[in-house]
Parts: structure tokens; sequence; C-alpha cells
């Protein structure tokens, strides 16, 4: 069992940066796989990054490449989702999920139900 908690969403201006966190409780964190995922108003949720458990690899919506850098640091049971560049359709709750299977590659991480642990979401509002 583990639980997430996500901070570091606001308001910020079209163009501007913010920095996610994702804080994980356990011992076990490096033996999780960490995606972020968004839902908009009125949209499905939708996957944004993902990192493996050992930060090896990383995967980015199309939507988001470039801009968008996911990283986790082991020693303190996070993960962080630095987003700069900001846009207004990036606007969303921003979710922090954990995956404990021992599955890796694309699929695994970029899809939601492979996740098995959520956290309750940050507002992340852009303004134009």
């Amino acid at each position: 069992q583990v639980q997430l908690v996500e901070s570091g969403g606001g308001l910020v201006q079209a163009g501007g940066s913010l920095r996610l966190s994702c804080a994980a409780s356990g011992r076990t964190f490096s033996s999780y796989a960490m995606g972020w995922f968004r839902q908009a108003p009125g949209k499905e949720r939708e996957f944004v990054a993902a990192i493996s458990r050992s930060g090896g690899s990383t995967y980015y919506a199309d939507s988001v490449k470039g801009r968008l850098t996911i990283s986790r640091d082991s020693a303190k049971n996070t993960v962080y989702l630095q987003m700069n560049s900001l846009k207004p359709e990036d606007t969303a709750v921003y979710y922090c999920a954990a995956q404990r299977s021992g599955y890796s590659g694309s699929y695994y991480y970029t899809t939601e139900i492979r996740y098995d642990y959520w956290g309750q979401g940050t507002q992340v509002t852009v303004s134009s």
C-alpha cells in the first residue's frame, strides 16, 4: 500500500512555470513506476508523463514533450513534474499515480488502468 500526496499546483500566466511534487509514503518507492495524469473540465483523464522505477526511462504525451519534465528522487520518495512554457490548454487537475507491476515499456507506463494507487490531485490553472 502506498499513499500519494500532490502539491505545487496553482494559478500561472501563459508562458510561466510550475513544479508539481508527489510525495509517496512507504519504504518501497523505488519499486513503483510513477506517472502523472490530468483531467480538464468536461474531459476524460489523460496521460501526461511517466518514469520507470530506476528513473532511467521517461515517457511523455505528445502535447507536453519539450515543455514538461518528469523526475524522481528516491531519497525523498518524491516524483516531480517540472512544467515550463505553460499554455491555457494545460489547465486541469493533475494526478500522481504509482504502478507496482513488474512490467515495463510504453504501454504499461502510459495506460491509466495499469496504475494501482492515485493521489487526490492538484489544480493547475493557466491564464491567457
